[in-house]
């Protein structure tokens, strides 16, 4: 299946996606996820979920690493340009707002630089068996995670199980370490 044939499979099945059936697959994601055996996490990155895109929440993941690693720091993504996005250092005082492709984003504070950041939760579309993964497309993510160190841990999050292969991967697409769904923990 090509990226934008993988792209347009896993937007119908989330749109399709019951509303109980999301909130068990939910839970699931987490239960999968606390069984991982991960280092010590001093700054993390994740998305936001896009409500209407019926992503999986990181949130209950962050409270687990929140509670397994004292004092993690979360820095969140604001786009700063059509290629580039900046990493926001996380606060009760943060406050968001909608940019132009209906993410949550902040509206400003303290800047993270990607060489601090020890785990990244990728936002995805599907996947395949290799960890290879299908996003919206832009980008973004591609050229933050290439930026980081080389030992980041980047994690995705699917509701639905991997493809076989992604037939169109590029050089510069950057495999995941792991993506959790509602049935396992892949581990590539």
């Amino acid at each position: 299946m090509t990226k934008k044939e993988a792209r347009k499979y896993f937007r119908e099945k989330r749109e399709n996606l019951d509303p109980l059936l999301r909130d068990k697959f939910q839970d699931l994601i987490l239960i999968n996820f606390q069984h991982l055996s991960l280092p010590f996490i001093e700054f993390l990155h994740t998305y936001l979920p896009i409500e209407d895109k019926n992503e999986p929440d990181p949130e209950p993941i962050l409270r687990s690493l929140e509670f397994r690693n004292p004092g993690l720091k979360v820095a969140v993504p604001r786009i700063i340009s059509n290629t580039e996005m900046a990493h926001i250092l996380l606060s009760e005082q943060t406050e968001l707002f909608k940019n132009e492709f209906g993410i949550l984003e902040p509206n400003e504070g303290q800047t993270v630089d990607e060489e601090l950041i020890d785990m990244v939760i990728v936002p995805l579309l599907g996947f395949d068996r290799s960890g290879n993964r299908v996003g919206y497309g832009k980008g973004f993510y591609d050229r933050f995670l290439s930026a980081c160190r080389e030992d980041v841990l980047k994690i995705g999050l699917s509701f639905f199980e991997p493809l076989d292969k992604i037939d169109d991967t590029d050089s510069w697409d950057i495999p995941l370490d792991y993506c959790i769904t509602p049935e396992k923990a892949y581990e590539f």
